[in-house]
């Protein structure tokens, strides 16, 4: 990373939870940032942190380098926004996944940056492009691409380098979940000129594949409960086993 970049990056202000620098941005900031990386087609990542992703960094030295080299961490997840509001970052809001894609797509337009969708289901995909010729007209898509199922630690695929370079995507959407999203994110980094951005799940809820919960849950910091409802063969071990050791490491640092 050469200079300007790091002197850039290290204007966020952050706050360290559990071991993760988290970027305390607020919501609009994190976009006009990331939109004014693209137009300059700089290597970028952004990854899009909540509970789940701190607590995999805390028992991950491998993921939280990553997080550590990231350009912005930003806070999805109303737990880790009431933590940094109450060390005084009042700035910081949430920066979910599905609205950070939805406020881009919306602000590309015709003459914004091109953007390239990596991840999700072949479903998912044919879904989200029907939503977006109804809801984004005017993007300019560079491409999209379903992957086959990926290693845990995808190392760099030069194929799929070349694609994304030749579609001239400026801004990268990954939706592989994390952490695969970050590692998939680390190793491609280096070989696209573009701003690459985890964001979890928001493919499927942008496709409607996926239902997402009501704006009072997100609010009240209670959408991993939704999802938990919504999947509890999948996401109980996760979401049940991630809050605890949340709560046990707040808990224990604070006692320290």
């Amino acid at each position: 990373m050469n200079q300007l970049l790091t002197e850039e990056k290290t204007r966020f202000p952050s706050s360290d939870i559990i071991g993760t620098k988290v970027s305390a941005l607020g919501f609009n900031d994190a976009v006009e940032a990331i939109l004014r990386w693209s137009q300059r087609k700089e290597h970028r990542v952004v990854c899009v942190c909540n509970v789940h992703m701190v607590v995999e960094a805390s028992k991950d030295a491998s993921l939280s380098e990553i997080l550590g080299r990231a350009d912005m961490v930003a806070s999805d997840g109303m737990p880790l926004v009431w933590l940094m509001k109450r060390r005084g970052l009042n700035k910081a809001e949430r920066v979910a996944g599905p609205d950070l894609l939805a406020s881009i797509l919306e602000r590309a337009g015709s003459d914004g940056p091109s953007v390239y969708f990596f991840g999700g289901s072949p479903a998912t995909i044919e879904a989200m492009k029907a939503a977006i010729a109804s809801r984004f007209s005017a993007l300019k898509v560079a491409g999209y691409e379903a992957p086959p199922m990926l290693p845990a630690r995808p190392p760099v695929n030069n194929q799929v380098v070349d694609r994304i370079r030749q579609s001239g995507a400026h801004i990268v959407f990954v939706g592989l979940g994390c952490p695969k999203q970050e590692y998939w994110m680390a190793a491609h980094s280096p070989h696209i000129p573009a701003v690459l951005i985890g964001v979890g799940a928001a493919f499927d809820f942008l496709a409607g594949t996926v239902p997402r919960a009501p704006m009072w849950m997100q609010r009240s910091g209670l959408e991993w409960l939704f999802r938990l409802l919504s999947e509890p063969r999948r996401l109980w071990r996760r979401y049940l086993k991630t809050n605890a050791l949340f709560l046990w490491h707040l808990l224990t640092s604070r006692r320290r």
